[in-house]
């Protein structure tokens, strides 16, 4: 059944929601302060990269169920209202920014005229449902009429599409005030992926805000220990690809997520997990998330691992050498640079003298504006050409089915560093290059 339903924040979780929903069917209004974005949407623009959106999302705006506004009022009358604006980490701390989310309840709720139900999708800290409940059936003229609830998304950058409209699960935190309203109404909206034997959880409110945290806690966790692990192997010579894949095989831990590397950046696991570490010590339990502090640090030091590698390699001069950084984007498929390993590497060999030069197949708009003082390459091969060192910092194909011979051809140097263990490393060790993986050999 089609239903009317409104998309608070059209960044990427909000304008990929967007679609999503019309592409069930339901008629759609997102809804963003910034006028600049609107206008790009409302012309089938995506303002980032991520495949299957741009094809989505251009199929819904010319179909006419999907459209988008500054004007909050063009929103009221929806039967679902969902909330997908960004909770950065506050600047100098690591608690979680709230403004963006507490302004859609105080631009939304005194609109509500009509019973209606909110669903946040934001990553938020622990608590803030029941606050916002309560300050939504406060503002709300419908009083008890206007309900939250809480529905976290757990999507990941270059799966989005699928993750909106093929989850492994839905999940839905209900207002003890009437519980049984949200659930159906979140029924309704979800009901095509419901059908098609999606596992629908209830949980209370809280549950569910811990559901999205916990989850990337477990996950940054797991990608730690490899990286822990891979420091372990590097001292001793033993293989960590070979590791993972021998201790993956066990069914309790499994493979995923155990690529050792550069480790994760992005804009959702590394101030979650700040964030979340933030809400235990104010809810006084801080001692049982203190080992999310070493996660975060084993984290943070692959990638100075990656630069005094590349120096010892290099006889312990980075002044002057050029360095290829092949990788920008946090991940392969994505232009989010936001807390990027790839692009913090390339900045620290840039502060140690080095001439940097960096190459992202789709991010180096948003490289530039993050980082302006680098030199970015119009392509890898200028990256590569005449660089006494080449990393690769993000997986993308184009890095993993390089040809080593054409590259050894433009380089100056040898020396490859695979940030991400990424490379058929005997190809390139048969090409003449000096291979250093993550992990992998003595060094």
């Amino acid at each position: 059944m089609s239903m009317r339903v409104s998309v608070f924040g059209t960044g990427y979780l909000g304008a990929t929601h967007a679609a999503g929903m019309a592409e069930l069917g339901h008629e759609v209004v997102g809804v963003d302060v910034d006028a600049a974005k609107v206008a790009r949407l409302s012309r089938g623009e995506v303002p980032f990269f991520e495949p299957g959106l741009p094809e989505l999302l251009k199929k819904h705006v010319d179909s006419g169920l999907l459209r988008f506004t500054t004007d909050a009022r063009e929103a009221a009358d929806a039967d679902v209202h969902f909330i997908g604006v960004g909770t950065p980490q506050k600047k100098g701390e690591y608690a979680a920014d709230m403004r963006f989310v507490d302004a859609v309840i105080e631009t939304l709720a005194p609109l509500l005229t009509k019973p209606s139900v909110i669903l946040g999708k934001s990553t938020v800290p622990v608590g803030t449902a029941a606050r916002l409940a309560a300050r939504v059936r406060e503002l709300a003229p419908v009083g008890d009429g206007a309900q939250l609830g809480w529905n976290p998304e757990f999507l990941r950058e270059g799966f989005a599409v699928e993750d909106t409209l093929r989850p492994d699960r839905l999940v839905v935190g209900v207002d003890p005030a009437n519980p049984g309203r949200i659930e159906s109404v979140a029924r309704e909206v979800y009901a095509q992926i419901i059908d098609r034997g999606t596992p629908f959880l209830v949980t209370d409110l809280p549950t569910a805000e811990l559901v999205k945290v916990s989850a990337n806690a477990f996950l940054a966790t797991k990608i730690s220990f490899i990286n822990a692990i891979a420091e372990v192997c590097e001292a001793t010579g033993a293989d960590v690809v070979q590791l993972a894949d021998a201790i993956g095989h066990d069914e309790r831990i499994g493979r995923k997520f155990l690529g050792a590397g550069l480790g994760f950046g992005g804009g959702c696991l590394p101030k979650d997990i700040r964030a979340f570490q933030a809400r235990a010590g104010e809810l006084g339990v801080d001692r049982a998330l203190a080992f999310l502090r070493e996660v975060d640090d084993v984290n943070l030091r692959r990638r100075e691992h990656v630069v005094d590698l590349a120096s010892r390699e290099l006889g312990g001069v980075l002044r002057g050498k050029k360095i290829a950084v092949l990788g920008a984007a946090f991940k392969p498929n994505s232009d989010d640079v936001r807390d990027s390993p790839a692009l913090d590497v390339a900045g620290k060999f840039h502060l140690a003298g080095a001439d940097v030069h960096v190459y992202d197949p789709e991010a180096m708009q948003n490289a530039a504006a993050l980082s302006p003082t680098l030199t970015y390459a119009a392509s890898m091969s200028d990256a590569v050409t005449g660089a006494d060192a080449v990393i690769v910092a993000t997986e993308w194909k184009e890095f993993r089915d390089a040809d080593p011979a054409e590259v050894a051809r433009l380089a100056a140097g040898r020396l490859v560093i695979d940030a991400r263990n990424c490379l058929d490393a005997e190809a390139w060790k048969g090409a003449g290059w000096t291979y250093r993986g993550m992990g992998r050999y003595a060094q």
